[in-house]
């Protein structure tokens, strides 16, 4: 059974225009009685060719409904996002005859965080982003914008227990790579190659020390300035990359 979170919102002209020229489903449009203005008639006219329902409210119900205060009088509503099972990610990695290469996001509360991970997960052939369902972010439209359409390419589980996702990686022959500041080796020291899953904790308190203690390696990026940590999709980007490097090596 996939787990599937509500229904999302679009909000805004820009916004609802490109999704619908994205070719995305739509369940339906609300815009606000009396909006027939500039790009509002360009939303209406493609919503009808593409026979998407269109409902007109007025001003007091649509500014109750909308969840940006800037929503321009149009808001559209999306299928909700299709999470699969951590056995599809394995799957897809069979099928392309590829070492499974895994994100394990351990609490990423901030979706642009979240958008710019599956973002550069999906340009790095990543097969697949285990999220956990309680205390982080899922994805919605703001993760889905940040991401710039990466999410509709991206196979994401969503699970209970990120260390039981963990424990059936590794018995599905992965290696779990943590990121630890306290740790001693650096990234690019750390053999990457082979069936690979990357833990990248969150963006305050790091990986979980459940989650620390199930990694079978882990490792840090040097910090030379006074700041000593990265943004969290920065430290993703980072590893990822020389997961990739020696990949193609």
């Amino acid at each position: 059974m996939k787990e599937q979170k509500f229904d999302d919102q679009v909000e805004g002209r820009n916004s609802v225009l490109e999704l619908l020229e994205s070719g995305k489903d739509i369940n339906k449009i609300y815009v606000t009685r009396g909006e027939k203005h500039g790009s509002i008639n360009k939303i209406l006219a493609i919503a009808r060719e593409r026979k998407i329902i269109i409902v007109e409210k007025d001003k007091k119900q649509m500014d109750e409904m909308a969840q940006e205060e800037n929503y321009q009088g149009v808001i559209a509503i999306v299928p909700p996002f299709e999470y699969v099972e951590i056995e599809d990610i394995l799957d897809l990695a069979k099928q392309r005859q590829e070492e499974p290469f895994v994100l394990i996001l351990d609490g990423i509360e901030d979706p642009h965080n979240l958008g710019s991970i599956i973002r550069t997960a999906e340009t790095a052939g990543v097969h697949g982003i285990i999220i956990p369902k309680r205390r982080a972010a899922s994805v919605n439209s703001t993760v889905n914008k940040t991401s710039a359409g990466a999410v509709e390419h991206m196979k994401i589980a969503r699970v209970t227990n990120i260390s039981d996702a963990i424990e059936k990686l590794k018995q599905a022959g992965l290696w779990i790579c943590g990121t630890d500041i306290n740790t001693e080796k650096y990234y690019y020291e750390q053999d990457l190659t082979g069936p690979l899953g990357i833990v990248i904790g969150n963006e305050g308190k790091g990986i979980g020390e459940k989650v620390r203690k199930n990694c079978d390696f882990l490792v840090k990026i040097p910090m030379k300035g006074k700041v000593k940590s990265l943004n969290a999709s920065v430290s993703a980007g980072i590893i990822i990359y020389e997961a990739v490097k020696q990949r193609i090596k």
